[in-house]
């Protein structure tokens, strides 16, 4: 795997103080996040998809459903949709105010709460923290989708050599 962002420092000064800002902390977010990055951009070596697709950041979201949580979910949920606007690059140059899904590829604080939310619209309980075949399968069910190029065993095998395991 081409080097990313240290695995340990994402989960430490990005995932973890999102998360708990965000009220959505828990060990088990916080690794299903560190395997999304680690499948979808190589743990942060790729900021736009490879290839010419559309997906950005870190954790390779597609516009459509960056627009997707905010028209359809974060709408409708005034105190998560300012917690979320707090990561967001409010006065930068480009922002005119309106979210933008090419902030993810530039700020992982975004990108991070952007990827936390997509997860927490999904029904299902999330898998335990050290269950890498759950975590690989639901991001493959509710992630990539089972239309997607990605496989379990990717997921799984880019996940162990992004953190370090044998």
């Amino acid at each position: 795997m081409n080097p990313g962002i240290n695995a340990d420092q994402l989960r430490e000064y990005v995932i973890e103080p999102v998360l708990s800002y965000l009220h959505l902390y828990s060990p088990e977010a916080v690794e299903l996040l560190i395997l999304t990055a680690a499948h979808e951009s190589a743990g942060g070596h790729y900021l736009h998809q490879v290839g010419g697709g559309p997906a950005l950041g870190i954790y390779q979201m597609e516009p459509a459903t960056h627009d997707d949580i905010w028209r359809n979910y974060l709408e409708y949920r005034h105190d998560l949709d300012d917690a979320v606007n707090t990561w967001r690059l409010v006065g930068a140059p480009w922002n005119d105010g309106d979210p933008r899904p090419t902030e993810m590829t530039g700020n992982l604080y975004y990108a991070t709460a952007m990827a936390r939310i997509h997860y927490l619209r999904v029904p299902k309980p999330l898998p335990a923290a050290d269950d890498l075949d759950g975590l690989a399968g639901y991001w493959k069910a509710h992630y990539n989708t089972f239309a997607g190029a990605g496989t379990v065993a990717q997921a799984r095998e880019h996940y162990r050599a992004y953190v370090g395991l044998a």
